[in-house]
């Protein structure tokens, strides 16, 4: 049976929970978990509706902990919400705080499933939920640079009137401002990017997908439908036991942690980071954006 637990059921969790439902994945049983009780019997009620156009049947249901027992997956996107001017990190101890919580309900239910990560700081939570949960290093997967990467090959569509299935491009690192994009393994089609991006493109396409979620979050107050995708999509590779490459937060043995890089994710969940030919420039990039994520790491309190 293939049920999948949302734990936290606000923008980003209904988003993706409403993606779920619509995708027709082989997805018998979603159960909503938060502490809004009758927010998530509500929000139960009106999915199971959408659902009777799914190809085949899927139980719809608000539930407790108890009910990940058996789950396949659980996704997390509870946590305390960016607000406008605040980075991700601001939001480390509060969120420590609350998995804390969440994790130790989780393992009480005796799940053995795969963890999905979708709160912030991104590639943080993952690492602290690797620590909680006493799992192994492939079942705790983060979203990563997975939405990062489609607003690139979104953006890069915009400026080249290309269709982003040809556009071969994509983000590394922190799900977050250090995040960086190794242009020199970019191709359009089989031609390198150089053939139709100048420098000077490539340096406005990286501050616009760093800036991206603190616009949307100035314009709307969240950001969810992007998320809520790119969690399906990792919830379709898993389910289907695809060996997709995707650039989710995976776990580094080198460096021990957790940081967005193209990764092959199976029904075993991210069964390792795929090597890539980075410049001496990138790789410092990259380096750097990993000493960020160490940094923040150093000040939680676990």
């Amino acid at each position: 049976m293939n049920k999948i637990a949302v734990i936290g059921c606000g923008n980003v969790g209904m988003a993706y929970a409403y993606a779920l439902t619509i995708s027709n994945l082989p997805v018998d049983e979603i159960v909503l978990i938060d502490i809004a009780q009758d927010k998530i019997e509500g929000e139960a009620m009106d999915l199971s509706h959408s659902a009777i156009f799914r190809s085949n049947k899927c139980k719809i249901y608000a539930g407790s902990y108890e009910d990940c027992c058996d789950a396949k997956i659980v996704v997390i996107s509870a946590g305390r919400n960016q607000n406008i001017g605040e980075t991700r990190t601001d939001l480390i101890d509060k969120n420590v705080a609350i998995f804390n919580s969440i994790i130790s309900s989780i393992k009480e239910s005796g799940f053995d499933g795969i963890y999905l990560i979708a709160t912030n700081p991104l590639d943080v939570m993952t690492y602290v939920t690797l620590k909680l949960s006493n799992t192994t290093p492939n079942k705790v997967i983060g979203s990563g640079t997975t939405l990062d990467t489609t607003r690139l090959k979104s953006l890069i569509s915009d400026k080249t009137s290309i269709d982003p299935d040809n556009i071969h491009a994509f983000v590394i690192g922190e799900h977050g401002d250090s995040e960086m994009i190794p242009w020199s393994l970019c191709r359009i089609g089989l031609n390198q990017i150089d053939e139709f991006l100048t420098d000077k493109d490539k340096e406005n396409l990286l501050h616009t997908v760093r800036q991206s979620a603190y616009e949307i979050i100035k314009l709307k107050g969240n950001t969810a439908y992007g998320i809520g995708m790119c969690l399906m999509k990792i919830t379709e590779a898993i389910l289907n036991d695809d060996n997709t490459i995707m650039t989710v937060s995976t776990y580094d043995e080198n460096n021990k942690i957790y940081y967005g890089y193209p990764s092959v994710i199976n029904a075993n969940g991210a069964i390792r980071q795929v090597d890539i030919a980075l410049t001496n420039k990138e790789k410092t990039q990259l380096e750097n954006s990993i000493s960020q994520i160490k940094s923040n790491i150093k000040h939680i309190n676990m």
